[in-house]
């Protein structure tokens, strides 16, 4: 389960294009906190903490106290933007999150007991069709991820997200009907020989 980290935050008096440019001229980071029916708050974060926070992962799962001015808010970061060329943070949302409050949030899918699958263990290829899954789960204990079981599965099969065995405490937060996060599939040898056998014969 993700714990609360700490963060230090200054005040932006003026917000715009031209002065997010010079926020990050100043070696900080533009942000915003908003939600739970209040104004939102143009805020700046230390470039190198905010880059260290990002990239050491989980960061769109974790929850925040902003220290700003005295007063501390906790946030979960909603959405974060990069530089296309530098891959350096530009600029990130925070959503205000109450106590008790339940959000929705996309967890990382890991797979186990790969050695355990005969489809695998054959050359089979685990084609991972959604590396994460929206959950809606109690702020307080996000999951860090969700594990699926491989084990037993051949070429050919199929996991749904009805089948996922989730984090207690949370449930999906979509219901689409047969739900598709990864499947076994055959090795490339195997497929295209079996193709090779469906083609016809040339007279």
């Amino acid at each position: 389960m993700t714990s609360v980290k700490q963060i230090k935050a200054v005040a932006r008096e003026r917000v715009g294009k031209g002065a997010a440019r010079a926020v990050r001229r100043q070696g900080q980071v533009p942000a915003v906190i908003y939600g739970s029916g209040q104004p939102a708050v143009a805020i700046a974060l230390d470039y190198n903490e905010t880059k260290r926070l990002i990239f050491a992962g989980h960061f769109l799962t974790t929850l925040f106290e902003i220290e700003l001015g005295g007063d501390k808010t906790r946030v979960i970061p909603r959405d974060y933007q990069l530089d296309p060329v530098k891959d350096t943070p530009v600029h990130v949302d925070f959503l205000r999150v109450a106590k008790d409050a339940t959000i929705n949030v996309e967890v990382p899918v890991h797979f186990v007991n790969q050695e355990a699958s005969p489809g695998l263990k054959v050359g089979g290829v685990l084609n991972v069709v959604h590396h994460s899954i929206e959950l809606t789960v109690p702020a307080d204990a996000i999951p860090d991820s969700v594990e699926i079981d491989v084990t037993g599965l051949d070429i050919g099969a199929s996991i749904h997200l009805e089948d996922v065995k989730l984090p207690a405490g949370t449930k999906a937060a979509t219901h689409e009907k047969g739900f598709t996060v990864a499947t076994i599939a055959a090795p490339a040898k195997l497929e295209a020989a079996g193709e090779a056998a469906a083609e016809p014969t040339a007279e």
